[in-house]
């Protein structure tokens, strides 16, 4: 059974959710607990293994039509902590919000994708992947999007990451002068073709505005 847990000061009236209740119904302990935080903002943690059926649930049964994942973000809190995926979802028909979360060991960082849900979610969790290092399992396109391809350093929002890097100033200049402007491009992707590094030069050329093309 999962546990509701209170923020001080919340009342009775604010634990009501029309979502707990049929999530407890239907996915049992996988449904670990419930949160009320700020006031009302109701946050559940689910198991990892149950994440995409769950969230399927929410988004397709009638009388949730959670419709809208706002973001998908994560939460490392340090000391060996598990980490949290976080998922902010919104139902538009039925106007209400609900928080997301499972907690992944940091020897098991490996979630399922929920692109297949929302299309939303792809550069959403390649950002996850990023800077926290989990990987989402059935991810079309699985890379990282800030850092640049071929960055060694790790995942720079996890709280075991050095403040300056892990590589010294002098590595982290010598290879930076080392690679090629290409390196630290957007890959395009275009409709039907296969991704491809944009040269520099064509994305320098597609900038300039000729000068009787300039606004006045």
């Amino acid at each position: 059974m999962s546990e509701l847990v209170r923020s001080p000061g919340v009342g009775p009236a604010s634990v009501e959710h029309p979502a707990i209740i049929p999530l407890r119904e239907r996915f049992g302990d996988a449904v670990i607990r419930h949160e009320i935080v700020a006031g009302d903002e109701h946050v559940v943690f689910v198991d990892p293994a149950a994440i995409l059926k769950i969230l399927q649930w929410l988004k397709e049964s009638p009388d949730q039509r959670y419709d809208f994942l706002s973001d998908v973000t994560a939460v490392d809190y340090g000391g060996g902590r598990p980490i949290q995926v976080v998922y902010q979802l919104f139902s538009m028909p039925h106007c209400r919000a609900l928080r997301v979360k499972a907690e992944l060991p940091l020897s098991q960082l490996e979630i399922d994708s929920v692109v297949p849900l929302w299309d939303t979610a792809n550069w959403l969790e390649r950002e996850v992947y990023d800077m926290f290092g989990i990987s989402f399992r059935g991810h079309p396109d699985p890379r990282r999007i800030l850092m640049p391809e071929d960055y060694g350093e790790g995942h720079p929002l996890r709280k075991d990451f050095p403040l300056r890097g892990r590589f010294s100033r002098a590595e982290q200049t010598r290879q930076a002068l080392a690679g090629a402007p290409e390196d630290h491009l957007p890959v395009e992707s275009g409709t039907g073709g296969e991704p491809r590094i944009v040269p520099w030069q064509e994305i320098h050329a597609a900038a300039q505005v000729p000068a009787d093309e300039s606004d006045d």
